[in-house]
């Protein structure tokens, strides 16, 4: 199975321009061969708390029916970063497209207390399949908490995937924790983050990979926009800079 990150520089509040971006790197990852692509924390909107209420999404939004249409032609999975319509305030999803599957919705379920005045959380884990391997979505924050990851094992997950939006303090301790995840069960841990300006910090990039024994595979630089591709049965890895 080969599986695609795509590191981007999304415009802040702008879904048409951003949908265009993604699909721009929906087809490069298909053209590449890869079975799945996935993008950063609020890859849609761009990761701007103080906008979520007025960007919010449906579930089902047709605005996005693009990109059911590409998953299908071009037979890849796609994870996306939106905020999604929650009972009282927005949460903070992932919006899944699957060939010729209705749509999934992964909601984030541990926020971080900046989040609490813009978003409400999510309930339970959700486990994407790609061939024969199970795909536990993390969003950011939720990621370095040692319970997350644990009940995404104890789900059947053999890949961990964080989409974040995390500025170099982030990151840094994302580097420092990752490997752990990846020793502890044995499965490869993956790190799709943005570069560029968020809310009230910069988006520090370095999507990266690890091994199942903790090892780093790949991590692209701070600044560019590309796509990073792993083949997960011999860890053969491909970085296509957009």
């Amino acid at each position: 199975m080969k599986i695609s990150l795509a590191q981007i520089k999304p415009v802040k509040g702008d879904i048409e321009a951003n949908l265009l971006i993604h699909k721009n790197y929906i087809r490069q990852a298909a053209q590449a061969g890869a079975d799945c692509i996935f993008f950063p924390e609020l890859s849609i909107t761009s990761y701007e708390s103080a906008l979520a209420e007025q960007l919010v999404m449906k579930e089902g939004d047709n605005t996005l029916d693009e990109l059911q249409e590409l998953s299908n032609q071009l037979s890849i999975t796609i994870g996306i970063g939106m905020p999604i319509v929650g009972r009282e305030k927005p949460r903070i999803g992932m919006g899944i497209f699957q060939p010729f599957q209705s749509r999934q919705c992964y909601f984030k379920q541990q926020l971080h207390s900046d989040e609490f005045p813009f978003f409400e959380a999510g309930e339970k884990q959700v486990l994407i399949t790609v061939k024969d391997t199970q795909i536990a979505p993390a969003i950011c924050y939720e990621s370095l908490q040692p319970d997350h990851s644990e009940r995404a094992y104890q789900l059947g997950a053999n890949l961990y995937l964080a989409s974040v939006a995390k500025s170099q303090q982030g990151v840094d301790k994302a580097m420092a924790y990752f490997p752990s995840i990846a020793r502890k069960y044995s499965m490869h841990v993956m790190m799709v983050n943005c570069i560029g300006a968020c809310d009230d910090f910069e988006a520090a990039g370095q999507t990266a990979v690890w091994s199942k024994e903790g090892t780093l595979i790949v991590q692209l630089t701070n600044s560019q926009q590309g796509l990073v591709l792993c083949q997960l049965e011999n860890e053969k890895t491909t970085t296509i800079f957009i």
